[in-house]
């Protein structure tokens, strides 16, 4: 009768390990489609990524935001040029350089907001060159996973309650796997969307930068610009490092320990995108 066991074992086995290999393949597959995803998009500017969006928000920009920052800038100047008057005596002891000096700074000001664009979109350049070059140097590239043929071997070695175990598991790790792979779509989508919504008010905050008591907000928000900007670069050392982490996990020592190592890693994948916002403002102090 153990060749009525064998037929069933067999049996099972065809008829359950296509849908194991499938889900796991699965898995595998969405996270390597979203990991892949990520080098692509951060490794864009802001023009890059969506011309559409890109063209709306510098249009909207030029034409609502930049007449606004030049009333600002008129104000902040007007009182600093109060202060600088009042602050000596009632002009008693002021000097005429003191004149040039102001006229100095209104015109670095102008130059500035007249050129804000052009500044925000260079800080941007100059962290998506270092992410380009980090993409090479790091390797965060290829596919991930176990290789097929090794898998179907491994399954054909199990029993039948094994293979159930399996089965139902790996059900369950295809579908977090899919609702991981979403997470990371949400976190580099949503950077790039916060830049486009900060880049949007730029020349307002850059209007203040060389005022003595409103120079805090413009300098405040190039430092915001630059933890933005160079948030890239730490995404692509955290992508890095779970390549480097998945590609040591052996599935063919124990196959389930192999899965559930990568989805833990993949759930700390995500805990760490989310952080790499805070912790890029924490290098560059910006509140």
């Amino acid at each position: 009768m153990s060749w009525i066991g064998d037929a069933l074992t067999e049996w099972v086995q065809d008829l359950m390990i296509p849908g194991i290999k499938s889900n796991i393949t699965g898995i595998f597959d969405a996270t390597n489609d979203q990991v892949s995803n990520i080098s692509v998009q951060i490794g864009q500017t802001p023009q890059g990524w969506n011309r559409d969006i890109y063209n709306m928000i510098k249009t909207l920009s030029d034409t609502v935001i930049l007449p606004i920052a030049g009333s600002i800038l008129a104000f902040v100047m007007t009182l600093e040029l109060i202060q600088m008057i009042t602050e000596k005596n009632n002009m008693q002891d002021i000097e005429t350089w003191s004149f040039f000096k102001w006229a100095f700074r209104a015109a670095a000001a102008i130059l500035i907001v007249t050129n804000t664009w052009t500044i925000v979109m260079g800080i941007f350049e100059a962290a998506q060159s270092v992410v380009r070059t980090a993409s090479g140097l790091i390797g965060a590239s290829g596919s991930l996973g176990p290789d097929t043929s090794e898998l179907e071997t491994l399954l054909r070695s199990m029993g039948v309650g094994e293979l159930l175990v399996i089965w139902f598991e790996s059900v369950l790790l295809n579908f977090a796997g899919k609702v991981i792979s979403i997470i990371i779509l949400v976190v580099i989508y949503g950077r790039m969307i916060e830049i486009y919504l900060v880049t949007s008010v730029a020349p307002i905050p850059m209007a203040t930068m060389l005022n003595r008591s409103w120079g805090s907000m413009g300098q405040n928000y190039l430092r915001s610009l630059l933890a933005l900007a160079f948030q890239a670069v730490m995404i692509i050392v955290c992508v890095g490092i779970y390549y480097t982490l998945i590609r040591g996990i052996s599935f063919t020592d124990d196959l389930m320990a192999g899965l559930l190592s990568c989805l833990g890693y993949s759930v700390l994948l995500c805990f760490v995108l989310f952080k790499t916002s805070s912790l890029s403002k924490s290098v560059f102090n910006a509140h």
